[in-house]
């Protein structure tokens, strides 16, 4: 039983924290037509009664009202960071207020302590999971199999948790089913792409009070993230450098307009360099060697492995903090080559960062309810292994919006139905 204690328990000012985090999550909860929807649905049904739903995610405003969303629906829920630098403790302790939330979350842990607090959310034996990068769900296969039969399943939004999930179920090694929240179109086509593209390149702006424009902008990964944070780049007025390793990738972003080269080559004339790959070692020595004095470096991949940040600081003669969230690496030869936020997920872990829009994460949490709420009514119809999301209840999510903005849009007649279902329609 772990002794790690929530929130309310750690900071100093708690009555002060709690009445700011509260004024967060209300301005969040103002644009977050979806999740405002299934609340009457949840409060009214109470669908989550008797669950306790076990969270690891990047705890702030946004992420709150998904949370509280699930509480009010019936269920117990524990939660906490799933990087040590990307919960707002304010948003935190007004979480621990609700009588069926308790938080863990802090933001600033050492790697004992994260660790330290999953394990507190593991101590409610959850029934579902919820989690951003899969830390927890490795956590309980590791350490607590013995869980494993009571657990419904899981969902998961990160691109890099969904490629864990993926490489864990290949290997024969996923006990429980889990969704691919973040492989549906209604989290992918907007939170990846509008969603990291906008609040990666503006938290750097902030973070660094510099402009885009005439800059040469290295993208590392042209996935569905690497497209957003190129496009909105480009629309900023930069030149954008792509790098990749997959051809027909590397071949879209060639299309696009896109200046496609190594990292060696790209590493000579780039400004600024965000990874987005979900890999490690994207940005090593070797580039470190090439690059222009006062270079910035950002991360926007879920872990802190894409830069090498320890082959930098063996080679830098001095380290010391340039800005708030901007650390300066000296090299011998005195260029400074500057890296932000720790080389942690620079939209969130930054000091001044706020994450994706409320409008994208309210999609992305949309889906994550429905999903919970699948895993409860239908979670006997899955097996253990990587689901992908029913796309009916993509739809859903997708409708509710359109129907928030005032949006309306065709149906399919009865006979567009048929041909479209037939195979025996010819010339």
């Amino acid at each position: 039983m772990s002794q790690y204690p929530p929130i309310s328990e750690q900071l100093d000012d708690i009555e002060a924290a709690r009445d700011e985090g509260r004024r967060k999550m209300d301005w969040a909860r103002q644009h977050m037509p979806i999740l405002n929807a299934l609340r009457e649905e949840f409060e009214r049904d109470q669908p989550f009664a008797d669950q306790r739903i076990g969270m690891a995610m990047h705890v702030e405003a946004k992420t709150a009202n998904l949370v509280e969303l699930l509480a009010d629906g019936g269920a117990e829920v524990a939660i906490t960071g799933c990087n040590p630098l990307s919960t707002h403790d304010d948003v935190s302790a007004a979480l621990d207020t609700h009588e069926n939330i308790t938080s863990y979350a802090k933001r600033g842990v050492d790697d004992d302590e994260y660790y330290e607090a999953i394990e507190a959310v593991i101590d409610i034996e959850p029934t579902i999971t919820v989690d951003d990068g899969m830390d927890m769900v490795a956590a309980i296969h590791e350490d607590h199999p013995e869980l494993i039969d009571s657990i419904v399943g899981g969902a998961e939004e990160t691109t890099t948790g969904v490629h864990r999930l993926r490489a864990m179920d290949e290997d024969g090694a996923l006990d429980y089913p889990v969704f691919a929240v973040n492989d549906t179109p209604m989290k992918r086509l907007f939170d990846n792409v509008h969603g990291t593209g906008e609040s990666s390149l503006a938290t750097i702006a902030m973070t660094t009070n510099l402009s885009y424009a005439g800059k040469n902008v290295v993208v590392a990964g042209y996935g569905d993230c690497g497209r957003g944070v190129a496009k909105k780049a480009s629309g900023q007025n930069a030149d954008v450098i792509v790098t990749e390793v997959e051809p027909r990738r590397a071949l879209e972003a060639h299309m696009e307009g896109y200046d496609v080269m190594p990292m060696s080559e790209a590493a000579e004339i780039g400004d600024v360099f965000l990874t987005v790959t979900g890999n490690r070692d994207v940005v090593t020595a070797e580039h470190f060697e090439k690059m222009k004095d006062g270079a910035l470096l950002a991360n926007a991949g879920h872990f802190d492995i894409e830069v090498d940040l320890d082959a930098l600081s063996d080679m830098a003669a001095d380290r010391y903090e340039a800005r708030d969230g901007v650390e300066a690496y000296e090299l011998d030869d005195g260029r400074r080559l500057n890296v932000l936020a720790e080389g942690r997920l620079v939209n969130l872990a930054s000091p001044i960062a706020l994450g994706h829009p409320v409008e994208v994460m309210d999609q992305s949490f949309g889906v994550q309810a429905v999903c919970v709420r699948e895993l409860v009514e239908n979670g006997d119809a899955y097996d253990a292994g990587v689901h992908e999301v029913p796309d009916e209840l993509d739809r859903e999510v997708a409708e509710i919006k359109l129907d928030a903005e005032g949006v309306d849009y065709d149906s399919l007649t009865d006979a567009q139905t048929e041909y479209m279902g037939s195979w025996q329609h010819g010339t």
